[in-house]
């Protein structure tokens, strides 16, 4: 049987092959014990499933306190991993940027400032936040109205230098771009709710008052930053379907397809073209609530003057809270905003290569074998992604020892649990088996590549390490083949007679998705 022993674990080799023999009847040092035999033919059979014929997979399952290998299929097998890729991305955040890391946004005035008026430029400055909702930047602007200022003489500028101006990660697609999952990354930006994928609004459309008026359109939150081109109609009969869609280089949203009299509104995310503007379009509307008024224009992308006088200031939550809803649901800006975060903090550069390469030596560190992968972007979108099962069983096994693995461990989607910040991308898999509230792992999922890898207690009590990572399979979805995999090491003893063999209850396989989707559980469409 083939044994893979964790980085850390280098100098307990004695050890390792001593706990791979004891209590195990009829194991040696060249056999495994009857127990592992049956779980290596348990996951061979869950494998031979025909969704998989002409497919490839990477499985990897070890013992995190032996380093003991349960099971190896093609281990060193470099495949897309999809958002499986956040798990490099978000236990470097916590070990770089630490735990109580904050992104700070801010507002800060030029020039004098004398009964109420300043005579220079007022200056909203991005510190990569995320999760700044229109709430958010109300409070702003009510804290620069209670500063006294009452009017600006000269421009709001948006400031986002924090982080380069390349907006969208190396390699995605162009068809994605729309998509909220393939939003522009900016370090000044409006998360919509909060769910927080930033850089995108909602748009709603109500039925007009008869059929054949146009429907009547709103957004979260209200800006004037989009142009709508409104080719839907509302009819007295039939279902609603209807479609969003920004076209290419604008914030022009077509609409189209149909609403019914008398239905409810439809609602969908749209990415925004350029989210700094945006933010500052946000900021500026909020300012003029509060008495505030702007004599000049809106810049985009100056920096702040290092003499500047702050007014005004929100910091964010704190990136252990941020791991909830960016692995629980899957947040691809976080994953980019974070890489880019690195940089700027460990290199000084707010860019993704600077970010990539100080996640790259963090893996390292803990002993992944970075010269058997590529890792192009912070989220997995890229499918120029590539990495074995055999490395993230080594990042999962490693991280247990970190000071803030807890934090992490429960950010991640635990399995058949229904609340959304609980369950997260795993909310509806695996309901009713053992390993219902026992995996905590991350998904992940492109046209024809899925994949989930993280921990699972065995009926035996040990923590199992484990990655499962699809490709190039033809049918809609595979999760179900991860979920049985899941339940068996679930099921899996030493002690018993054989290995769980149920299959977790039966799920609806997921449809089609665009390409690109990560799925999410939570959003218009599902897989």
């Amino acid at each position: 049987m083939q044994r893979r022993l964790f980085p850390r674990t280098l100098a307990l080799v004695a050890l390792v092959a001593a706990a791979a023999t004891a209590g195990a009847p009829g194991a040696t040092a060249e056999s495994p014990a009857p127990s592992v035999t049956r779980l290596n033919a348990t996951i061979d059979a869950i494998l031979a499933d025909s969704r998989l014929a002409g497919a490839q997979a990477s499985v990897v399952v070890a013992d995190t306190a032996t380093g003991q290998t349960l099971y190896n299929r093609n281990g060193d097998r470099r495949l897309v991993p999809a958002s499986n890729t956040k798990l490099l991305t978000s236990t470097a955040a916590m070990a770089l940027l630490g735990p109580d890391h904050r992104f700070t946004t801010d507002v800060r005035t030029s020039g004098k400032r004398r009964a109420g008026v300043v005579t220079g430029d007022l200056y909203l400055r991005g510190g990569g936040d995320p999760t700044m909702l229109a709430a958010d930047y109300d409070a702003l602007a009510a804290q620069v109205a209670a500063a006294g200022v009452r009017v600006v003489k000269g421009d709001l500028v948006a400031d986002d230098t924090r982080y380069d101006h390349n907006r969208l990660g190396p390699d995605w697609t162009w068809d994605d771009e729309p998509w909220y999952y393939a939003a522009q990354v900016s370090a000044l930006t409006v998360a919509p709710d909060t769910d927080y994928d930033a850089g995108t609004v909602i748009v709603h459309a109500a039925p007009g008052k008869r059929a054949g008026e146009a429907p009547v359109l709103t957004t979260t939150p209200p800006t004037d930053y989009l142009r709508f081109d409104n080719r839907a109609k509302t009819v007295a009969d039939g279902e609603t379907a209807i479609s969003f869609e920004r076209e290419h280089g604008s914030n022009t949203i077509v609409i189209t397809g149909q609403i019914a009299t008398g239905g409810e509104p439809a609602s969908d995310w749209v990415t925004v073209w350029e989210p700094t503007g945006y933010a500052a379009d946000v900021f500026r509307a909020a300012l003029q609530r509060h008495g505030v008024r702007i004599q000049g224009r809106t810049l985009l992308g100056q920096p702040t003057p290092t003499a500047a006088t702050t007014v005004a200031r929100h910091d964010s939550m704190t990136l252990a809270e941020l791991m909830v809803p960016f692995l629980k649901l899957s947040n691809n800006g976080h994953a980019e905003v974070l890489a880019k975060e690195i940089g700027r903090v460990v290199a000084g550069s707010g860019t993704w290569s600077a970010g990539l390469a100080a996640v790259s030596g963090y893996v390292a560190s803990v002993g992944m074998d970075t010269g058997t992968l590529r890792q192009r972007d912070g989220s997995g979108l890229s499918r120029r992604n590539m990495i074995p099962a055999g490395e993230f069983v080594d990042l999962l096994a490693a991280v247990r020892a970190e000071p803030w693995f807890d934090a992490w461990y429960a950010a991640l989607p635990i399995a058949g649990q229904p609340e959304r910040f609980v369950g997260g991308t795993l909310r509806s898999r695996m309901q009713g088996t053992p390993a219902a509230g026992n995996v905590h792992a991350k998904t992940g999922s492109l046209t024809g590549a899925s994949s989930l890898s993280g921990y699972v207690t065995d009926a035996d009590g040990r923590v199992l390490a484990f990655s499962i990572l699809l490709n190039n399979y033809l049918v809609s979805s595979v999760k179900g083949l991860e979920d049985q995999i899941a339940v068996a090491l679930a099921g899996y003893s030493e002690k018993s007679v054989g290995v769980a063999r149920v299959a977790p209850r039966a799920t609806p396989e997921a449809p089609q998705v665009p390409e690109g989707f990560e799925c999410s559980w939570v959003k218009p469409i599902a897989c």
